[in-house]
């Protein structure tokens, strides 16, 4: 959608599904680039800005490309109309600027879909319970995109990008990466959470959630693409799937923390309360039986702020010392193959090991193993591990 040029490249998949005999529902993110310069003049506005009225002024991208969409399928011949969040409506909590869908009124979209109609839908916005515009976070088009399939009760639901589908990793890194014909709900779901950009992270919930099988394709080539669904044929074949990395991680450690009972309350209490969010953690063992030292990691954004509260936490934690460090990222290997397949993360390791790569922290779940490790050594250690896992393209 990124200026009228590709808006008619859009309107043409949406003619092609038409053509073929489908009732058809668009949902259109903003113009390339159109968010951020709105957002950017709210923050030149005030830094300290109303969020209902962030809303209203962010929403509007979305209103500009459902409008011009609806246009150029009717000039195409398409009967269409354009409808805004609050027309369909799309309802949402009260949390302006990341809002949560609570639930979304099809019946009428349903009907002028029966009567021959295309909708297009403003994504990324729905209407609150003050009956205020509520937009759902960055990325939010994909979740108003997987919402609205399972509102309809869709066939399918077709996600267009710029890219051909979910790779087994960054192939603008790894160039021997190769695209994933179909992947589970948990598998996109975690290298989405762990930095993998090609679908945003609520939007995979909602399709697990809600049983939507969402098809990731290109909006420039006619190629088939990417199915995430259900659990999946042969699962066995392939140990891991993918590696996601996230360069928007930041380490801190408190060293020297009283190793007593309550500590991680104390450290941690002051941070959920100002709603930072903590990933990775890990406490070492305390040697002297008094002291240990604490490493977590938190987002970029929200360095700065952690640093300053655990400084004003101080007396309360009790610690020596604080080393931040923002110079790190995070490389994730995901497949649900782990769950019936040993020795996952000691490949992980020991091909880091072989490259002279020191690992700074570990977290692993069912289905995933993380590392942070110094950002210098990120493409080293993404393409030593594409090929440890047997993950390279023939």
């Amino acid at each position: 959608m990124a200026d009228l040029d590709r808006i008619r490249n859009a309107a043409l998949h949406v003619k092609r599904a038409v053509d073929a005999g489908h009732q058809v529902a668009v949902v259109v993110s903003a113009m390339a680039g159109e968010t951020n310069r709105l957002v950017d003049l709210v923050r030149k506005a005030s830094p300290l800005h109303d969020a209902r009225e962030y809303d209203v002024i962010v929403a509007s991208g979305e209103q500009v490309t459902s409008g011009l969409m609806a246009i150029v399928l009717q000039s195409m011949g398409i009967p269409a109309r354009s409808f805004l969040g609050w027309q369909l409506p799309l309802r949402t909590d009260n949390l302006h600027s990341r809002a949560r869908i609570l639930e979304i009124d099809g019946a009428d979209a349903s009907r002028r879909m029966d009567e021959g109609e295309v909708i297009v839908v403003a994504g990324f916005q729905g209407v609150s319970p003050n009956g205020r515009v509520a937009t759902l976070g960055r990325g939010g088009s994909d979740t108003t995109a997987v919402a609205l399939a399972a509102a309809l009760k869709a066939d399918r639901c077709d996600i267009y990008t710029d890219v051909d589908g979910v790779y087994t990793c960054d192939p603008r890194i790894v160039p021997k990466a190769r695209k994933i014909d179909r992947i589970t709900y948990e598998e996109m779901l975690e290298l989405a959470s762990q930095g993998a950009k090609v679908l945003q992270t609520r939007s995979v919930e909602m399709a697990m959630n809600h049983g939507v099988t969402v098809t990731v394709l290109s909006s420039f080539e006619d190629k088939p693409g990417t199915i995430v669904a259900a659990e999946i044929e042969d699962m066995e074949q392939e140990v891991v799937t993918g590696i996601a990395y996230d360069r928007n991680e930041a380490k801190i450690t408190l060293a020297g923390v009283p190793d007593r009972p309550g500590v991680a309350a104390a450290i941690f209490g002051p941070l959920t309360q100002s709603e930072i969010n903590v990933d990775m953690i890990v406490q070492n063992v305390s040697a002297d039986g008094v002291t240990t030292d604490m490493t977590f990691t938190v987002t970029e954004a929200d360095f700065d702020r952690a640093l300053a509260l655990l400084e004003k936490h101080r007396a309360d934690i009790k610690y020596r010392e604080i080393l931040a460090d923002k110079h790190v990222v995070k490389i994730s290997v995901v497949g649900v193959g782990m769950r019936s397949h040993a020795g996952v993360a000691q490949t992980m390791f020991q091909a880091l090991a072989e490259r002279s790569v020191n690992i700074q922290v570990i977290s692993t779940s069912e289905i995933k193993v993380s590392v942070l490790i110094g950002e210098d050594y990120l493409e080293l250690a993404l393409r030593a591990l594409h090929t440890a896992y047997g993950l390279d393209a023939a």
